[in-house]
């Protein structure tokens, strides 16, 4: 086990610049915080080193023998944390390389989600009503923002995340024979008003702008979700849940 005591040593400069999307980009790593992550992360393989403290004890169940682990002081742990009350655990990570596959039948896609926690709880619940993959489009917030892995609960590690650009995916969801429903306020179709099947898209928006009009021009259908209240508009990450549950059921 590595100790280091020196907020000046390279490996914490290191780890520090993953807290940054330009870094994790470059290294294709990042960095999951707390016991259940750090779980998570180890039960799919996709951890390359584990940081700890000195006052940190690791479950003697976890699997580690291989792994390198680094033992840091309680100030250096508070600079690479990003969370009010540290666990004092945290571990680097391989980010997850996913393609879209032509057997996924249940997918839920994303324009321009700009807030992590409404990123990461989407993906929370794409997982729990078993998609098959969530698709992130241009201007989406970094899926391994510390704030989005936080949200997701360790889902990020359990379904397939692909970055691709949205009007190329529509095109070739129409090719496999997958139904297309955009969400917007104009000219659409009540939710409930269509026809459930096997396979679907679910395309969700923008937290201010909803799906752009580019997009919801190439979609089968486009669906709202009825308010009945005074509220103006739903939350997208509830909607987004809304949607996947009723065509998952």
């Amino acid at each position: 086990m590595k100790v280091i005591e020196s907020l000046k040593n390279p490996k914490v400069k290191a780890l520090k610049k993953l807290l940054t999307k330009k870094e994790r980009e470059k290294t294709k790593r990042f960095m999951v915080e707390g016991f259940h992550l750090v779980e998570e992360a180890l039960n799919v393989e996709a951890v390359v080193e584990l940081v700890i403290t000195p006052s940190t004890t690791l479950p003697a169940e976890w699997d580690i023998d291989a792994k390198e682990v680094t033992c840091v002081t309680e100030e250096i742990f508070k600079e690479l944390s990003d969370t009010e009350t540290p666990q004092g655990i945290l571990a680097v990570c391989k980010q997850p390389v996913s393609e879209f596959q032509s057997s996924f039948q249940r997918v839920l896609l994303i324009d321009a989600v700009q807030d992590p926690g409404n990123l990461g709880t989407i993906i929370r619940t794409a997982d729990a009503a078993n998609l098959d993959a969530v698709i992130l489009g241009k201007g989406t917030v970094d899926v391994f923002n510390s704030k989005v892995i936080r949200s997701t609960q360790g889902s990020i590690f359990h379904i397939p995340i692909v970055k691709r650009d949205l009007t190329e995916m529509i095109q070739e969801l129409k090719q496999l024979s997958i139904p297309v429903y955009g969400t917007s306020l104009q000219n659409s179709t009540p939710y409930r008003d269509v026809e459930r099947t096997n396979s679907f898209a679910i395309i969700v928006g923008n937290e201010g702008n909803g799906v752009s009009q580019e997009v919801l021009k190439q979609t089968d259908h486009n669906l709202y979700i009825p308010i009945y209240g005074k509220a103006e508009s739903l939350n997208v990450a509830i909607a987004a849940g809304i949607l996947m549950y009723h065509f998952a059921e």
